[in-house]
């Protein structure tokens, strides 16, 4: 299989008031073309560092990151991201927040309207293209993040936890949305969450990361039926494969802690 990405041994450490602060480690993964790949761990653990490090807008310290055959060393085109935060400009109506990274990079906007109109009816925001963020639900400001990030018709999305902020039932809706886009567009995803269930629920493939400084615990291959069956949630497969990423981080944390190696994760917001 094609890889889109493959991460060698990366690692970034951080200046802070008290010292460095290592936030990876020695980090290592490969993603195929197409796949849909999570990462866990306990907070802190640097999984939003390393999703950073992915978009080339924080260069890791060591190591190295390739997607699409190309180091990493600055953002690219192919690559779309979409944020904790939906950040859409406050001035600007949906349409032209889901158009703002066309302008900026120059395309002809023309090109892509057709196909940005398919995604925006394809989840649920039709006839709110003329309203500003102040007038969209937190649901419908992420869905309009994500078909920005969509908008010029990247290889892969990099996503960074970009349902945390949602209320439970909107954020089951919104992980429902992201699979069936992802069944649409067969992008390649990587997925950051701290929610296992989650992870779990969109992935075929699950990293877990330690605690600080983050390295490589385990992988878990998602055996689940694709597309996912309603009722999946509540199946004893289901719980068996959350229970036991749950059990390796415990484990991880528990076994650091012994070995005199844990550190408190509330050093910084970087997770």
């Amino acid at each position: 299989m094609v890889k889109d990405i493959i991460v060698e041994n990366v690692s970034k450490t951080y200046d802070s008031d008290r010292g460095p602060v290592e936030a990876v480690k020695n980090f290592s993964m490969e993603v195929e073309k197409g796949d849909f790949v999570a990462i866990v761990g306990p907070s802190g653990c640097g999984k939003t560092t390393l999703l950073w490090g992915l978009t080339g807008l924080h260069p890791f310290t060591s190591g190295k990151a390739i997607i699409l055959d190309k180091i990493v060393d600055k953002p690219r085109q192919s690559v779309g991201i979409v944020f904790q935060q939906a950040n859409l400009l406050p001035w600007r109506n949906l349409i032209q927040n889901i158009y703002f990274p066309l302008e900026i990079m120059g395309k002809n906007i023309k090109e892509y309207k057709s196909k940005i109109q398919d995604l925006i009816k394809s989840v649920g925001l039709d006839g709110f293209e003329n309203h500003h963020p102040r007038e969209l639900s937190g649901g419908m400001q992420q869905r309009a993040s994500i078909i920005r990030a969509l908008s010029f018709d990247p290889q892969i999305l990099l996503m960074d936890e970009p349902f945390g902020a949602l209320d439970a039932y909107t954020r089951d809706e919104m992980d429902t949305l992201i699979l069936e886009l992802w069944e649409k567009t067969q992008k390649t995803i990587v997925f950051v969450t701290h929610r296992i269930e989650e992870a779990v629920y969109l992935a075929n493939k699950v990293y877990v990361m330690t605690a600080r400084p983050g390295t490589n615990s385990a992988i878990f291959n998602i055996d689940l039926p694709r597309p996912r069956p309603e009722g999946i949630t509540m199946e004893m497969r289901y719980f068996n494969i959350v229970a036991e990423i749950k059990r390796k981080i415990v484990e991880d944390v528990e076994k650091q802690k012994k070995e005199g190696k844990y550190k408190s994760q509330a050093y910084s917001t970087i997770t």
